[in-house]
């Protein structure tokens, strides 16, 4: 198998200095499919040359071509990946695991990023009058590029975070490096294909492929660098900030989430609630095999409503199709890789010998054509009677582990929901309208969605609170630094998804 060049710089693409390469492991068989360049501190160093010269030369470089030119090469390549849309999903379902459907939409989600922040930026005006007090001063705000932007992504939604960090940087007239996750980098490749068809000019767009230590930590502490995005972990955020810190670079940070699903009783108080309710409970939890920051991992449910609620989720979760992604009716894929899945099995068995109760799942699937003896699979998994003290309610799984815990009035509720040290996302179902505003407003989450859950609005901000967040000073924007932001999305009309069939 031959090693791919997947080192970008400068316009041009090539392999690590070092000559290293790695290979990348489908999930679903746990065989390797391709070999990428390894980069290094070298490589990174090249990159950030190249972008900082394109940021920082004279007439013509791309902080200085007009909003105008900068939206119309945003929309080239929405317009290609919509042209792409099936390759690109069939390569983001091998590379992540993830279905083809959940590709696809990966996809269709990337192309309205590029085509939302075109249009934002194409509508700014040229700039904040402020009153100075006197009629021979004349005072505007304006915004400019930041600089050098280095853009660190996860594996679980390779092409979806890279266009949240690339998109609205390219619109703000910045240059960036991006360093995929090793594990999958492969639509992220694509990706720079795409802008470079586009017509973006050489050192602008730079790629390095390679683990987080070295290159993220090369890109977090170089000193050409302005400002650095991070999408991940906790414990790999903290080490980024940490790097970025002595250039006192700016520093933006998507970390992990606890996210509580709150479902009050009188959500269910007909057929079509209870369904509704149900199947959301699922795609909150197992979309992805849980893989997501946002997943709805702790379902937070009404007593009374507890024993037929759980056991209807139990056993839909039981028969959620497992297999490869590319597999027709395949409804769930595998785990990213090896580690991830022993992860969530050391998670399940703490939780057993905790005093959780297996409701469904809790092992690896009998295998199958679609799903090899070989792959990353797990089941489903629901654990009833959990309480905090566990960690499988505590820390994050990132796998398809939904914990289920009972409450009996409002202030329980929420105080069980409030009660993580994460605070990204979360859900309320209640089919009373002041229940489901007041509940919302006194959860300390990023996004609340009330009679929903998962979707997102590009013209919303996405972040959270707790081990989350950076801001800004003076003026407005200063202001709102002493705010907590939070998008409360409420559907006034919810109904089942069907993601999962059962």
């Amino acid at each position: 198998m031959s090693a791919q060049q997947t080192i970008f710089v400068d316009g041009e693409w090539r392999e690590a200095v070092s000559g290293a390469t790695r290979e990348i492991i489908d999930p679903a068989d746990a065989m390797p499919f391709a070999v990428v360049s390894e980069g290094g501190d070298e490589d990174v160093d090249a990159a950030v040359d190249a972008a900082r010269r394109a940021f920082d030369g004279g007439a013509g470089v791309w902080p200085r071509t007009s909003t105008g030119e900068r939206a119309a090469l945003l929309r080239r390549v929405a317009g290609l990946l919509r042209r792409d849309r099936e390759a690109l999903g069939a390569l983001e379902s091998r590379d992540a695991g993830k279905t083809v459907e959940e590709g696809r939409v990966d996809v269709d989600c990337v192309a309205d990023a590029f085509a939302y922040f075109a249009d934002l930026v194409t509508n700014e005006g040229g700039g904040r009058v402020v009153d100075a007090g006197s009629p021979d001063v004349h005072s505007v705000v304006v915004h400019e590029p930041v600089g050098v932007c280095a853009l660190i992504t996860p594996w679980n939604y390779p092409l979806l975070q890279a266009s949240w960090k690339i998109a609205p940087a390219l619109a703000a007239g910045n240059t960036f490096v991006v360093k995929p996750s090793e594990i999958t980098p492969l639509s992220t490749v694509a990706l720079i294909d795409l802008l470079t068809e586009a017509g973006l000019p050489p050192g602008v767009a730079n790629l390095v492929t390679g683990a987080g230590d070295p290159v993220g930590a090369r890109m977090a502490e170089h000193p050409d660098v302005d400002l650095v995005s991070f999408t991940g972990g906790l414990a790999s955020g903290t080490k980024v900030m940490a790097a970025a810190a002595p250039g006192v670079k700016k520093v933006a940070l998507e970390l992990g989430g606890k996210n509580p699903n709150v479902v009050f009783a009188d959500s269910c108080a007909t057929d079509e609630g209870f369904d509704t309710a149900v199947d959301q409970a699922l795609n909150a939890a197992f979309i992805h095999s849980g893989q997501v920051c946002s997943a709805g991992s702790r379902l937070i449910v009404e007593e009374s409503l507890r024993e037929r609620f759980v056991a209807e989720l139990a056993r839909r979760a039981a028969k959620i199709r497992l297999g490869r992604g590319t597999g027709d009716g395949v409804e769930c894929g595998p785990l990213v890789s090896a580690g991830q899945l022993a992860k969530t099995e050391e998670y399940v068995a703490s939780a057993l010998a905790e005093g959780a109760v297996l409701r469904s799942g809790g092992k690896r699937p009998e295998p199958t054509e679609l799903r090899p003896a070989a792959g990353y699979f797990y089941e489903p998994t629901v654990l009833d009677q959990c309480h905090r003290e566990m960690r499988v309610v505590r820390e994050e799984v990132f796998g398809p582990v939904l914990t289920v815990e009972t409450f009996r009035t409002e202030d329980e509720a929420v105080a069980l929901a409030n009660d993580t040290e994460y605070g990204l996302a979360g859900g309320v179902w209640t089919a009373d309208p002041g229940r489901a505003r007041r509940v919302a407003g006194r959860l300390r989450h990023g996004t609340v969605w009330i009679n929903d859950f998962h979707p997102y609005l590009p013209q919303a901000e996405w972040g959270g609170f707790g081990k989350s967040g950076i801001g800004r000073e003076l003026g407005p924007a200063g202001l709102a630094e002493y705010r907590e932001a939070k998008h409360i999305y409420q559907n006034l009309a919810p109904e089942p998804v069907r993601w999962f069939a059962g």
